[in-house]
């Protein structure tokens, strides 16, 4: 029998994330610090309305671009939080997750050979969604002295005639990394002048302990080239209910419904009307939420001082990102047996691109107390290695 399978998807790797959280799920007294994924139930008030949603019998399927009324509210938080005005009928769109943004957003917009520019370490599905839509990758390896900020510097030197997008992933997930309005403008300025168009995964926005997250899309010029991405699962501890959505320019938002059509029909419909509520009353959740990962974050930044591992602050996200070069191992040697002697997973930087190579993700969604005896085990066998 001939092989039936797609070269393309034969070709691309596993996600380098689940591997370690595979692992840990059958070790016993093993602490994950792996998973990006809220320790915080959610909100009473928001499941409540998805029980009522069921209760009610709203179990049928919305419009394909979701619920009108939790497009409004969608509207109205862009509104209120970055000053931008989005039209809830023809340029939002709700989506299941911001992943499947990412992945119809980049199959509207490329043809085959167009290059995306990806800056890394950053989420795992921008590559190979974009090498599945056609795109050629051009990676950008961000550095640790630059705080992991894309500089102006690094876009151009990475811009060719064959450039169409540039992904913009901060907050940033590995990192922690975040860019404020001052870097946003040189960027913007550049993005404008070689009429590129951004993909901005904002999904972390409101994790964000350096001011008040700024969007690209805030700047003059640059709502009309740019596609927002967001949703539920951080900001209000809803990742099961696989909710989330981007806003856009008509003409793009159209293309991206009818992918969207043909694949999913429309977003789950429950979560939809749990999502209203969530935007209508969840801002004390998120503040709540925003100031214990806040708590964690400024414990795990401690702690690495205490034991001498090198790390820079972040910003935003729910991540620290160490650096584990003095050690002499690859991320993936210094994961795996930090995992076997100490029953401890964190997340090769690898797993992000090549530039995360060095490096450890760390992720602080998981309670101070288990951080604590994470950080217990992490500085006794740094100590044993440093011997």
């Amino acid at each position: 029998m001939r092989n039936f399978l797609s070269d393309k998807v034969t070709q691309i790797q596993p996600s380098g994330i689940r591997k370690f959280f595979d692992i840990v799920s059958e070790m016993k007294d093993a602490i994950s610090l792996g998973v990006g994924e809220p320790d915080f139930e959610t909100p009473w008030h928001i499941r409540d309305e998805g029980i009522y949603a069921f209760e009610k019998g709203r179990t049928f399927y919305t419009s394909n671009s979701g619920l009108l009324p939790l497009r409004q509210e969608i509207s109205k938080y862009i509104q209120r939080t970055q000053g931008v005005k989005y039209s809830p009928a023809n340029e939002i769109l709700v989506t299941v997750g911001g992943s499947e943004a990412i992945d119809i957003a980049l199959r509207a917009l490329l043809n085959d050979g167009d290059e995306v520019i990806i800056p890394q370490p950053s989420y795992v599905s921008y590559a190979p969604c974009s090498y599945l839509a056609g795109g050629e990758n051009v990676i950008i390896n961000l550095k640790a002295e630059n705080e992991f900020r894309l500089t102006p510097e690094e876009l151009e030197n990475a811009i060719t005639e064959k450039t169409k997008i540039l992904i913009l992933p901060y907050p940033n997930n590995p990192t922690g990394a975040i860019m404020e309005k001052s870097d946003l403008e040189k960027i913007a300025k550049i993005i404008i002048e070689h009429d590129i168009f951004v993909i901005s995964d904002e999904i972390y926005s409101e994790l964000t302990y350096k001011g008040q997250h700024v969007s690209i899309i805030s700047l003059e010029g640059m709502k009309e080239r740019t596609l927002l991405i967001n949703g539920f699962s951080k900001s209000y501890a809803m990742t099961g209910w696989r909710l989330g959505y981007c806003c856009g320019p008509d003409w793009l938002i159209r293309q991206m419904t009818k992918i969207h059509q043909y694949a999913i029909m429309c977003a789950p419909t429950i979560s939809q009307y749990a999502a209203v509520e969530a935007l209508k009353n969840g801002d004390d959740d998120v503040k709540m939420m925003r100031e214990s990962y806040n708590q964690r974050r400024r414990f795990l930044i401690d702690a690495f001082k205490k034991m001498g591992l090198e790390c820079f602050e972040p910003y935003g996200a729910f991540y620290v990102f160490p650096c584990i070069k003095e050690f002499g191992m690859t991320s993936e040697e210094f994961a795996t047996k930090f995992l076997q002697e100490e029953k401890v997973a964190a997340v090769p930087g690898t797993a992000f691109g090549d530039s995360g190579e060095g490096y450890l993700r760390i992720s602080y969604a998981y309670s101070l107390e288990k951080l604590k005896i994470a950080m217990e085990r992490l500085e006794r066998f740094v100590n044993k290695l440093r011997k």
